[in-house]
């Protein structure tokens, strides 16, 4: 079951935090690699809360972790943390405000049993 979705990116205090500690610790990943979808795209994909899920579009691939969204309904609008994952999913090519499109990048949610996609696979990614 694949779903399509329009990822919106925010900044997170929290997320803000682990990252001035170590981008490469299980807290900042935790924070950082997860979308967040509403109750009822979790359920049209058969996705459990914590369960992995792939997003990929035109400009990149990643594994991360599904959580439920406590918010009012927001079918096909999904949320994620600015950082290295939701950044291997904007493209390059900047808008007439000379920034990337952070919010209204358009994917393909699926369930997944692959591992969360490392941040070091990203850097690596990116290099290419």
């Amino acid at each position: 079951m694949e779903s399509t979705v329009t990822i919106a990116t925010f900044r997170d205090i929290f997320q803000n935090e682990a990252e001035k500690k170590s981008r490469y610790s299980e807290e900042y990943r935790g924070l950082s690699a997860q979308i967040i979808l509403d109750k009822q795209d979790m359920a049209n994909l058969g996705v459990k809360d914590g369960q992995n899920v792939l997003v990929k579009n035109e400009v990149g691939r990643i594994v991360v972790t599904a959580k439920t969204s406590e918010d009012d309904p927001h079918p096909g609008l999904a949320f994620m943390v600015k950082s290295p994952w939701s950044n291997h999913l904007i493209e390059d090519d900047i808008c007439e405000m000379s920034s990337p499109e952070f919010k209204k990048t358009s994917v393909q949610v699926s369930p997944s049993g692959e591992d969360i996609t490392q941040i070091s696979e990203l850097y690596l990614r990116m290099k290419a």
